[in-house]
């Protein structure tokens, strides 16, 4: 860990918080992807035995990214209402084995699935109104994921940021270069181009070529058979290399060939293309007025941390077993972003 630290350090821009600006360094989060996998590994109960783990997870998860990484700012990304539906009118099976639960590290903690999904949703609603008493904004426009969000944010809007993106979805490592990295809450490990190379043996700049082809699991989007990362290593080894590939480039280098995997690449072009339109990061497909509510949220005035509120709420829950030292986790977690908000939001009331 202290090796990783030292080259995440390396990699960031000279200067102290006190000389930061608010935008230097941007932690944008993956709100409910945080969120599901918080609640599916935590087993924490309240004084009640009421499961609270997807709350108590959430804040215990950004606020160790917050320490690690130091950001001057902090946005949360949740998917809005209907987000899924433009990737689901060009592939109508797009995320469809969502709908299928996975097994959650606890027992007996709910009757049966309704109590579940009641659960779930009382906590994502209740972490929504903790969030509100922090210095970070949240965004969540209607019909697009939290994915289009970010990466808007991280190519569009904030170009003169280094970012910090964090989720478990490898989907935003094609999103790394010199400018934003992505930070892994499972790992505990920030991906800057050569962590990258290391664990994906694919540059970040081909790597939604990479995955094009291979497809995802986790969001039933299919590939093509046969190719494995040694199997593309081998009988596509251009992929691996600094050239930034298209589609084209890819397809030209299959040529004529006999080879099952490369015939196999060529005679589902169809296939390739569509999977590159549901999972391109860099130029999202977005309306006008979703980009607007996103500009207005990064635009706008940052919350400010209110610790009284957030201490009654934590109370009010019996959530205080989550934490060792509350009044020192507030503290030392979000004090400095509370300080950037305050300098942030008097830039804004001078424009």
């Amino acid at each position: 860990m202290k090796k990783d630290y030292l080259k995440m350090f390396d990699n960031l821009e000279k200067g102290s918080v006190e000389t930061a600006g608010p935008n230097d360094k941007v932690l944008i989060i993956d709100g409910l992807n945080t969120f599901i996998r918080s609640f599916a590994v935590s087993p924490v109960t309240n004084d009640d035995g009421v499961h609270v783990g997807g709350i108590s997870g959430f804040l215990l998860s950004i606020g160790y990214a917050i320490k690690t990484l130091q950001p001057t700012r902090v946005i949360i990304c949740f998917d809005g209402k209907g987000g899924s539906q433009r990737r689901r009118k060009l592939f109508p099976e797009y995320k469809a084995n969502r709908m299928v639960r996975t097994k959650l590290n606890r027992t007996n903690s709910f009757v049966d699935k309704s109590s579940e999904d009641q659960n779930m949703k009382m906590q994502l609603g209740r972490l929504i109104q903790y969030l509100d008493l922090l210095p970070v904004q949240l965004i969540a426009p209607e019909n697009i994921e939290a994915d289009d969000s970010i990466a808007y944010l991280s190519k569009q809007v904030l170009t003169k940021s280094k970012i910090f993106i964090m989720s478990s979805d490898k989907d935003f490592i094609q999103l790394v270069d010199d400018r934003i990295a992505v930070w892994s809450p499972t790992k505990k490990k920030l991906y800057f181009k050569n962590d990258v190379v290391e664990d994906y043996k694919v540059p970040a700049h081909n790597y939604l070529l990479y995955r094009t082809l291979t497809g995802d699991k986790s969001d039933n989007i299919p590939g093509i058979r046969g190719t494995g990362i040694k199997t593309l290593q081998k009988r596509l080894p251009i992929l691996f290399t600094d050239k930034h590939l298209t589609i084209e480039d890819i397809i030209s280098e299959c040529g004529d060939s006999s080879i099952k995997v490369l015939e196999a690449i060529r005679d589902n072009k169809p296939i390739i293309e569509m999977n590159y339109r549901l999972m391109q990061l860099n130029e999202v497909d977005i309306s006008g007025s979703s980009k607007q509510k996103i500009l207005h949220v990064a635009d706008n005035s940052i919350p400010r941390l209110n610790s009284m509120q957030f201490k009654i709420m934590v109370l009010e829950d019996s959530l205080g077993g989550a934490f060792r030292n509350l009044e020192f986790w507030l503290r030392e977690r979000f004090a400095t972003l509370d300080i950037q908000a305050e300098k942030y939001n008097k830039s804004c009331d001078t424009k």
